[in-house]
């Protein structure tokens, strides 16, 4: 049975988007990058909000992006070798291969995939994150903390209910982001 992997980047108060709705106070590393490329390549299928999706089709649809550097085009490779599950209520088109949209979180339809595939999946985007973990579906969270507060925002973990994590491991960037991964305690419930 594939994992489910709740992964995102916060700020070290916990936020993923200031109050403002930006979330461009992360400045690239290259070291995360390159991480964070390994991780997307061991998933299978990503499930995305639609903000979040329409963030990441650059990897596909701007193709200077990734002639940038083989870092980027690494990651774009990685990013398009994967299937992608976009869930919205508004969305009536992808502008990416390998993309599906569903209107609504289906948990059922989850479990099923998680029973089906091959690999892990990822899901990105706090709010049908927090969704997929009050359903009982996340398996692993894997946050990137970067060193800064912003005072505010939109949180990256879900409010209003309690969650237990066991820490599996845990690696220092150079740029003073860590990376955490957890599992989802079973202590839950």
């Amino acid at each position: 049975m594939a994992k489910l992997i709740y992964v995102t980047n916060v700020s070290l108060d916990g936020y993923i988007e200031d109050e403002d709705g930006v979330f461009s106070w992360l400045p690239r590393d290259d070291g995360v990058f390159a991480f964070t490329t390994d991780l997307l390549r061991s998933a299978g299928t990503f499930l995305y909000g639609r903000r979040l999706y329409e963030m990441m089709a650059v990897w596909e649809t701007d193709a200077a992006l990734a002639a940038q550097s083989g870092l980027l085009a690494d990651f774009a490779s990685a990013w398009q070798a994967a299937d992608k599950i976009v869930y919205s209520t508004t969305l009536t088109a992808v502008s990416t291969a390998r993309t599906s949209v569903e209107r609504r979180f289906d948990p059922a339809a989850v479990r099923r995939l998680k029973a089906t595939a091959d690999s892990d999946i990822t899901i990105g985007g706090a709010d049908l994150a927090a969704q997929a973990m009050r359903a009982g579906l996340v398996d692993e969270c894997q946050l990137f903390v970067w060193p800064l507060a912003v005072g505010g925002g939109k949180p990256g973990l879900p409010t209003g209910a309690r969650t237990d994590f066991d820490l599996l491991d845990e690696r220092r960037f150079r740029n003073g982001v860590v990376h955490l991964r957890y599992r989802v305690s079973t202590r839950n419930g």
